[in-house]
């Protein structure tokens, strides 16, 4: 009976690797469009898994609708391994807790291959706030007559989820402005506009790096290795605020299990490569592969997670 099922798992890794061998472009779909953190990501790990795959794998943008463009593309492919969608824990485990109505279904369109890079929440505000860590800027709110201004890259975003859940831990009032997208919500913490801002550290990271905002505190459980002096807001004395907005590959469904072993096992020999590590790692980006089993475990606890929140906070899609 073993050795009858060593040769059929052997027949199906070889019909795989059959299956990847024909394949000779392989897509990775950005649900953003070119320049942002995820897509700056997928663009760097492209050229390693082309190398790990021995064959050409490239990004395509396939911007709009929340993401839900790019996750049709590429829940509409062929199945053999050929198109990739990497998303942001946004689209794959908040819009179907937020949206009522989505085109796609992550249990029932795609198989998770691999989580790709974590990206914790920072906060930062203007240099000449008069806060210097995430418990002082929580005190002066306290004390603040009115509530203070904090933007977020939109309702339901990461970052608008990060403020929800600052306010349940320490109760402090605060006006939440929802912008479209992460790049002018910076804009306006760097004018001195806004009073405070949860971001992606890669998108940040640049900004911190030269005195254009101040780094208060990670929402995190643990410091991030490219910014080791900046303390996580339980280290302050504030638990209660941890967030990850990780970046992810997905496949369509139906994808034979062979093959996305394979796709699996080239995304993490990709990124454990010291070039690769190394370049992520300098953005503010943490590698961070898995198993497609770790990634499906992951993309359920966070759906429930950040969709009781949503329910709690009756937090509506714009």
């Amino acid at each position: 009976m073993l050795k009858r099922h060593f040769l059929i798992a052997a027949m199906s890794l070889a019909l795989g690797a059959g299956a990847m061998a024909q394949t000779k472009t392989t897509r990775i779909v950005v649900s953003f469009p070119p320049g942002g953190p995820v897509d700056f990501v997928a663009r760097v790990l492209a050229e390693q898994l082309g190398k790990e795959l021995g064959h050409t794998v490239i990004v395509e943008n396939k911007a709009g609708a929340n993401g839900a463009l790019g996750a049709l593309e590429v829940a509409r492919s062929t199945p053999d391994g050929s198109s990739l969608w990497i998303t942001s824990v946004g689209a794959a485990a908040i819009n179907p807790v937020l949206y009522d109505k989505l085109t796609y279904d992550m249990t029932r369109d795609f198989v998770p291959v691999s989580l790709v890079v974590n990206n914790v929440e920072l906060l930062v505000v203007h240099p000449n706030n008069p806060a210097n860590t995430a418990a002082e800027f929580v005190a002066n709110a306290k004390t603040a007559k009115q509530p203070i201004s904090m933007a977020s890259s939109g309702i339901g975003s990461i970052p608008h989820l990060a403020i929800e859940q600052l306010t349940d831990a320490t109760g402090i009032k605060v006006t939440h402005i929802p912008y479209r997208g992460a790049a002018p919500a910076i804009t306006d913490v760097m004018g001195g506009q806004v009073d405070g801002f949860f971001g992606d550290v890669p998108g940040l990271i640049s900004h911190v790096r030269s005195g254009k905002l101040k780094p208060l505190g990670l929402a995190s459980a643990r410091r991030h290795p490219a910014l080791p002096g900046v303390k996580t807001l339980a280290e302050q004395g504030l638990p209660g605020v941890d967030t990850n907005n990780w970046y992810a590959l997905f496949a369509p469904a139906k994808t034979p299990p062979a093959v996305v072993e394979q796709l699996n096992q080239a995304v993490r020999r990709a990124l454990k490569t010291p070039a690769l590590h190394d370049k992520l790692l300098n953005i503010g980006a943490e590698p961070a592969p898995s198993t497609p089993e770790e990634l499906a475990t992951l993309l359920k606890q966070d759906t429930d997670k950040w969709g009781k929140l949503i329910r709690a906070k009756n937090i509506k899609a714009e």
